[in-house]
């Protein structure tokens, strides 16, 4: 926080009425400093002047919050941003060096306090992923200051016993009208549903006539089953570790990018070079382990990598994503960053167990993943996306945290594969893929085909 010497002119408060002898009242001001918090200022600007290559989206994140030059408290911070936010909207990169160039070009370099504190701001930020939390701390800040702003225009105006009383009650619905529609993260009301009438007909006659349905998972009994994926929804796709969640998943999401649905694929357990593996596998029908073993790829197979970089690598839209860390909050930048860049339609997340929370330390191992599994279906509403999350089970093929997962998701797909536990079983190479839950239909069991060489599962037509 700042000293006083930082300060503008100070805010009284509100008028303290005192009585004293007479029974006259009389007024006393109390000088009171304004809500602020300089640090976090601080930690915006400097954010939003490092942000650049890799870190790039955390500047959209930060102004996404809605922040604006007037909701600094410090002058010399909305100068700052001015130039930041006007350096941005040439195009032009956006760091210590291009915003000194910029104030020097208005004449106002001195004014925001010279070169030397535009590096102080950026060597202020503690993290810049957190760039979004520093600006909602100085929008909370600027909001209080408004309130008290308003406030003090109601008490002065009613102490001076100007007007009529319609006066002061239409100064009073002013202010405060203001006020509450100003305050951040407020909505509007919501719609009634006359108004949602016509727009709910066009899209059920898209959907009755074919020409709406969800993406497809690449199996065409379970798309019959649950209509597809649907944006502002959660698939979970669960199975014991090695049945092959990850390759449905991986299928579904080759499968919706070909259609040309923008995918990202989020893996926490794979490498980038082991998802291509199992795409190439799958799609050129080549033997996985010919690919991953040294000198097991003939001179056919080469050709077949050579033609899947021509005619579908170099088009597909899928974005692989190796997180650093396994933070939600990491994964949730790389989603918001695709839909800037290009959208997103398919997010999958391999897999809930292994993604992590901020959370204090006294929270259960079950709450921690419901948190996940909540800020996932969060994040497919906001981003108007399709979620696939794979869950692990347990030995006695329970999903674990199942009760929160369940909740959270519109379809629930557990693999069960008979030729694991029996290998001479008559159902050898089925997979049957049991729909637990599904909010777009009936729950069912879909058998496919599992060519596990081939790192898939398809329709037991193309057997």
């Amino acid at each position: 926080m700042s000293s006083t010497r930082d300060l503008p002119a100070q805010s009284r408060s509100a008028p303290d009425a005192t009585p004293e002898r007479g029974g006259v009242v009389q007024d006393r001001q109390v000088l009171r400093t304004p809500p602020h918090n300089l640090e976090a200022e601080q930690a915006v600007l400097g954010t939003l002047m490092s942000s650049t290559g890799a870190a790039g989206r955390y500047f959209a994140e930060t102004l996404e919050t809605g922040i604006t030059a007037g909701e600094y408290y410090r002058p010399a911070h909305t100068t700052i941003h001015r130039a930041i936010c006007d350096l941005h909207q040439k195009g032009d990169v956006v760091d210590p060096v291009t915003v000194a160039a910029q104030l020097t070009e208005r004449g106002e370099l001195s004014k925001a306090g010279g070169a030397g504190y535009l590096h102080a701001c950026v060597e202020a930020v503690p993290t810049v992923a957190n760039g979004a939390h520093y600006a909602e701390i100085v929008r909370a800040k600027a909001y209080r200051r408004a309130a008290i702003e308003s406030a003090q225009k109601v008490l002065q105006y009613a102490y001076s016993e100007e007007g009529s009383e319609d006066d002061v009650r239409s100064l009073v619905e002013r202010e405060f009208t203001a006020i509450v529609a100003g305050m951040p993260g407020l909505n509007a009301a919501p719609p009634v549903v006359d108004d949602l009438y016509l727009d709910f007909v066009a899209e059920l006659e898209e959907i009755q006539e074919g020409r709406k349905i969800g993406l497809s998972y690449g199996i065409s009994d379970l798309d019959a089953v649950t209509c597809g994926m649907r944006p502002g929804n959660v698939t979970v796709i669960a199975a014991a570790s090695g049945v092959g969640k990850s390759t449905l998943a991986l299928n579904a999401a080759v499968a919706a990018a070909k259609t040309g649905a923008q995918v990202m694929f989020s893996s926490l357990e794979m490498s980038s070079t082991e998802l291509m593996q199992k795409i190439a596998a799958a799609e050129g029908r080549l033997a996985l382990h010919h690919l991953t073993q040294q000198g097991g790829l003939s001179p056919e197979g080469w050709k077949v990598i050579e033609r899947l970089g021509r005619e579908l690598f170099r088009t597909l839209p899928l974005r692989v994503y190796r997180p650093d860390s396994a933070a939600l909050r990491d994964i949730e930048s790389a989603a918001r960053a695709c839909v800037r860049s290009d959208g997103l339609d398919i997010l999958v997340v391999d897999y809930l167990q292994l993604v992590e929370i901020e959370t204090a330390r006294s929270i259960t191992r079950e709450q921690a993943v419901a948190a996940v599994s909540r800020g996932l279906k969060n994040l497919s509403v906001q981003l108007e996306c399709h979620v696939i999350a794979l869950s692990q089970l347990n030995e006695d093929g329970m999903m674990r945290e199942s009760r929160a997962i369940k909740n959270d998701a519109s379809v629930v797909i557990k693999i069960e594969r008979p030729d694991l536990d029996e290998p001479e079983s008559p159902r050898a190479g089925e997979v049957d893929l049991v729909i637990e839950k599904n909010r777009f239909g009936p729950r069912a069991t879909v058998s496919a085909a599992a060519q596990m060489h081939y790192s898939r599962f398809v329709d037991m037509a193309q057997t």
